[in-house]
């Protein structure tokens, strides 16, 4: 895909998420690794609802800004994961509700945020990891991304929104709205004792999917 299309296609679904409630105001922030190895962001107090695709953030793989406006203050979690995630073409990081919720429930198992609720969760976010609370922007969430060693591909930051990458823009956004929709039924059904998928099922599914998901079993 051109740069040019890279750069219509982040607008296009950040206008998407913004419509829909799914990350308001100018929080949120999406990237796209480019061919050169550098890449795409939205800027710094941008509305994903509003991007302009000539002002993108256009940066140089090792992070240098090379045209465009000034980009978010999370650069340093986005190179975290493209650095340990080799496959990794797109992140997508928003503020989203449920998923805002779900990171501050005391009961949240680090190595696996959400249990196993639905087969598309699993299909498109694999296991979620949640990261302890870091300042929006604090280059020491780099650090606790590198500490995953690349084994998940979707992970919540505490008290902040989750953070999904992607071998594409699209299944990364697909993989977000997944996220958010399972943080919601867990919410709808905490405290109601509800059926997750056996092991035998998961297994099944990674089996079917040629899943790789961490070596962690949730306990009901």
């Amino acid at each position: 895909m051109t740069e040019s299309r890279l750069r219509e296609e982040i607008c296009r679904f950040g206008r998407s998420l913004f419509e829909r409630g799914l990350t308001p105001g100018s929080s949120g922030n999406i990237s796209v690794r480019c061919d050169d190895g550098g890449w795409l962001v939205t800027p710094t107090n941008a509305s994903l609802g509003a991007l302009d695709p000539a002002k993108l953030s256009r940066l140089a793989a090792d992070g240098g800004l090379l045209s465009g406006d000034p980009p978010t203050k999370e650069v340093p979690l986005h190179s975290a994961i493209y650095q340990t995630r080799g496959g990794a073409r797109a992140v997508v990081h928003l503020h989203s509700t449920h998923a805002v919720a779900l990171s501050m429930l005391p009961e949240i198992d680090p190595r696996a945020a959400l249990p196993p609720l639905t087969p598309y969760y699993l299909m498109k976010c694999g296991t979620t990891a949640l990261l302890p609370y870091f300042r929006p922007g604090d280059p020491a969430v780099a650090d606790a991304i590198r500490g995953l060693a690349g084994k998940y591909s979707s992970v919540l930051l505490a008290n902040h929104g989750p953070v999904v990458a992607g071998d594409t823009l699209e299944a990364a956004v697909f993989a977000i709205e997944e996220l958010e929709e399972t943080a919601k039924l867990y919410l709808l059904l905490r405290g109601l004792n509800p059926r997750y998928l056996s092991p035998a099922q998961v297994a099944d599914l990674s089996k079917t999917f040629g899943l790789e998901l961490p070596e962690h079993r949730h306990e009901d």
